[in-house]
């Protein structure tokens, strides 16, 4: 009995060789060695992709990264585009970052490129940028670093065709005055997102330097400190998700001067909606590094990715794994699809293959 159970077993692994051990995340490197620091990427389906970074470069690709179109936008090739945003496979926004800040859109694939919001003003520096499609058509916001101490903030309701600047009076907004060297980090255009949580989107985004906090339009406190490490011009928060599930989010960041170390570079976040207010909890593991973007793939998995690594949890972010040491600006799943891409310097461009 004891041999036919052996021989049973054996014939189980042979027909199912996965049974013994679940799949190991792996990296696909789908383009490098270009001269193109990548931050900027929306991934509309599991093979329409768009990235914008360094020098001008605007990538797109239409089969899943095997292939790829690269432009120089025209004029603008000295810009740093940080952030990008793709509604289909024609239209699409870009957001160059100091002065003058620009906001330009194409309607045509990437050929040409029109500016829907300029502004010169001394010490101009956007952040990021995130839509959520409404009834009939993109509702965004964009964060910039605090000008006279006040939040940048800009709003459109038009898919980005204009933009209007509110929230310039913060103590009438409930916003208070930003700290000195508090601001955002342009890391991976995801320290501000949308959330889909009700029947009225409402936004979350969060600030790093001296100070790290997080603010919300949602009812409930309107700005409360995160307690990630903070106190330096390179520390707080880079990057925040929000969950699938209602009321639940992960905050990740640390210290970019010091990519290798943990310490106080992840927290989870729970939204009491009743009382209005958070609270925050420390992971199990952190994720190993500082890490400048951070996704849910679902409730449950998550990755987290940064200069030092890729890191991956199963567990709703109280656990992390490392799964490679490459380094990476920003991760992005599909939109419309389950595709899980990663981008970051020298134009290296990967899949994560799960």
């Amino acid at each position: 009995m004891n041999r036919l159970i052996k021989i049973f077993s054996c014939l189980i692994l042979f027909v199912f060789p996965g049974a013994s051990s679940a799949q190991q995340p792996s990296v696909q490197v789908l383009e490098q060695e270009r001269a193109t620091s990548i931050r900027g990427m929306s991934v509309v389906t599991d093979q329409l992709i768009w990235v914008s970074g360094s020098a001008g470069s605007v990538g797109k690709s239409e089969d899943g990264g095997k292939t790829w179109k690269w432009i120089t936008v025209p004029n603008h090739a000295s810009r740093d585009f940080r952030d990008i945003e793709a509604f289909d496979e024609n239209t699409a926004l870009i957001m160059a970052v100091g002065e003058p800040a620009l906001i330009l859109k194409t309607k045509d694939g990437g050929r040409q490129w029109y500016t829907v919001y300029e502004d010169d003003t001394k010490g101009v520096f956007l952040d990021a940028m995130d839509f959520v499609q409404s009834d009939s058509s993109y509702t965004g916001a964009v964060i910039g670093d605090p000008i006279n101490q006040q939040l940048y903030y800009l709003i459109t309701d038009d898919a980005g065709e204009t933009w209007i600047k509110t929230w310039r009076e913060n103590e009438a907004e409930g916003i208070p005055y930003f700290r000195e060297q508090e601001g955002f980090f342009a890391a991976s255009g995801t320290n501000i997102q949308f959330a889909h949580w009700g029947a009225e989107d409402q936004v979350f985004f969060v600030s790093g330097g001296s100070t790290s906090r997080l603010f919300c339009t949602y009812n409930c406190q309107r700005v409360v400190s995160i307690p990630l490490l903070q106190g330096s011009s390179s520390t707080g928060a880079n990057s925040i998700a929000l969950s699938p599930e209602r009321g639940k989010a992960v905050i990740v960041g640390g210290d970019y001067t010091k990519d290798s170390s943990s310490a106080g570079n992840c927290v989870l976040v729970t939204m009491d909606e009743q009382k209005g207010s958070f609270s925050f909890s420390n992971p199990q593991t952190n994720p190993h590094g500082y890490r400048s973007c951070v996704i849910y793939l679902n409730t449950r998995q998550l990755v987290a990715c940064g200069t030092s690594g890729i890191d991956i949890s199963l567990d709703g972010g109280n656990n992390w794994k490392l799964i490679s040491s490459d380094s990476y600006h920003v991760v992005q799943k599909a939109k419309k699809g389950n595709a899980v891409f990663l981008a970051g310097g020298k134009g290296r461009i990967a899949r994560l293959m799960l």
